[in-house]
């Protein structure tokens, strides 16, 4: 019980701020689910930042549809942007997780931390690219698309701080970025999840209650918690200094991802 607490509040926390500042769960989910599970019996040390890693990803199945559909019903989705991204972006969640599970809890924990920093940067300094092109071709879609899953599915995040830049710089508009994003987020979330099973089926030691590398009782607790805290995040959004607050969350990132490391590495 103590436990499943912990993750009911983890999941009111994440989704709080995730629906104020448009930043995915993931990047507090994961160093957090490691060091919850880190703390628990029954876990394997060098598998509790790869079970964190799945059990994020599987939340965003949720969030992402969530999103998903919010954003079709104000016509913010570009939709044959959705449909020339999805097969690069199934590609590269399948590989980044074929990658990640192959890879020991130090270096990816390292690549976390890494990125977690750039994100946190990016939020301190509300570095934006400039609109300067247009969007590529079949081809050069489909790579972006590879890119940004396989990322994705390593740092399980749901795309949007990769997905949106990028747009924007292909000379989207913001609203129509978010949007398209937010349904991109949706088949990074099932590539992302069946990876994450499928490489960890068979693993020995893993914890009861394991689907691969997805842990179903933290799942259950954080996927409501974070939903029905992801509104009124975004109705604060809207009264709240938003920019000091991605400073604080970009501390928070960093802190976080720090402790993760430290736990991992010493």
């Amino acid at each position: 019980m103590l436990w499943t607490l912990a993750y009911i509040a983890l999941g009111l926390f994440t989704g709080l701020f995730a629906g104020m500042l448009g930043i995915g769960g993931g990047l507090v989910m994961v160093p957090a689910l490691t060091l919850l599970f880190a703390a628990q019996a029954g876990f394997p040390s060098g598998e509790v930042l790869h079970l964190a890693l799945g059990t994020s990803m599987a939340t965003i199945l949720f969030t992402a549809l969530a999103s998903l559909r919010a954003h079709h019903r104000h016509g913010a989705v570009l939709w044959p942007v959705v449909a020339q991204i999805t097969p690069g972006i199934l590609a590269g969640t399948l590989l980044g997780t074929l990658f990640a599970s192959s890879v020991p809890a130090k270096p990816l924990a390292i690549f976390f931390t890494l990125f977690v920093c750039v994100i946190a940067a990016q939020m301190i300094l509300n570095l934006k690219p400039k609109a300067s092109r247009e969007l590529p071709g079949t081809a050069g879609v489909f790579a972006v698309g590879l890119g940004i899953g396989a990322i994705s599915a390593l740092v399980a995040i749901g795309g949007g701080s990769l997905t949106v830049p990028f747009l924007t710089w292909c000379n989207v508009r913001v609203q129509n970025a978010i949007g398209t994003s937010a349904a991109v987020g949706f088949p990074i979330a099932i590539g992302g999840s069946l990876g994450y099973i499928y490489n960890g089926w068979n693993h020995a030691g893993l914890p009861p209650w394991s689907m691969g590398y997805i842990y179903l009782p933290a799942l259950v607790a954080l996927v409501p918690a974070s939903m029905l805290t992801a509104p009124l995040g975004a109705k604060l959004a809207h009264r709240l200094p938003v920019a000091t607050l991605k400073r604080l969350f970009a501390g928070v990132l960093i802190a976080l991802a720090a402790k993760m490391l430290w736990g991992i590495v010493a």
